[in-house]
């Protein structure tokens, strides 16, 4: 298996399209690439934390309220997800985009 695994993977080092699609998804290093990945890893977060039990409660009026059901089940799922909180893994891939992307700046 760590054999396939090392073949898959030298395979893929020495792709073209598969260096041109990993150029492609790298945030570059300016200000619209750092604020495209706050906004999109941070921001949900940050709001989250600070607004969490408004949400909670506003995603619970909808999931009880609201007369469809496919609705219902939308508003509960969102609730559930505001239950949970701060995604850290979310943080944690919106740090590791800014280190790669201040990494390809350096290199």
């Amino acid at each position: 298996m760590r054999e396939k695994i090392k073949t898959i993977q030298e395979r893929l080092e020495h792709d073209p399209k598969f260096q041109e699609a990993v150029e492609k998804i790298r945030p570059e290093w300016s200000f619209w690439g750092i604020m495209g990945v706050a906004f999109f890893f941070f921001v949900p977060e940050l709001v989250t934390a600070i607004w969490q039990e408004p949400l909670i409660h506003w995603a619970h009026l909808h999931s009880i309220t609201e007369p469809l059901a496919p609705m219902r089940k939308m508003y509960a799922m969102l609730e559930e997800m505001f239950r949970d909180g701060v995604s850290w893994v979310n943080v944690g891939l919106g740090v590791l985009f800014l280190v790669w992307a201040a990494k390809a700046r350096k290199g």
